[in-house]
């Protein structure tokens, strides 16, 4: 799928929504997005995933620490609700980095369990291709 254009990814995700919404009416309500945010303690802010509008010069700069410590935070959204936030620490309570072991220990330990306490009978978990969700 690497090879199609924007545009034709675009395409074969609509014609996969529509055949499914054709089949179950409420699709849209079975979906559940999910990804994580990091969060620098040191207040800095990764631009190319946050855009801050303000009437200040927008050249100014802050210059940051690049090893600073961050929490990792996990959330879910769905018709049904919030599932979240889960914050990734490990067994000491110190925050840790994502990776595929982390990341599967909170589908099984914390997702999972969540979900159990809905109602639901069939849903579609969306994730992006980060490499600790394909690990």
């Amino acid at each position: 799928m690497n090879t199609l254009t924007p545009e034709q990814r675009f395409q074969i995700v609509v014609e996969w929504a529509k055949n499914k919404i054709a089949v179950v009416p409420d699709f849209h309500k079975r979906i559940l997005f999910s990804d994580e945010a990091h969060f620098w303690l040191n207040g800095y802010v990764n631009k190319q995933n946050c855009h801050i509008w303000s009437e200040a010069n927008p050249k100014v700069y802050v210059e940051t620490i690049v090893t600073s410590r961050k929490l990792t935070v996990w959330s879910a959204l769905w018709a049904g609700g919030i599932i979240g936030p889960y914050f990734f620490k490990n067994d000491e309570g110190h925050n840790v980095t994502v990776n595929g072991d982390r990341y599967r220990a909170m589908i099984t330990n914390f997702f999972i369990p969540e979900m159990n306490n809905h109602d639901v009978q069939e849903l579609w978990f969306q994730q992006d291709g980060a490499t600790c969700h394909t690990a």
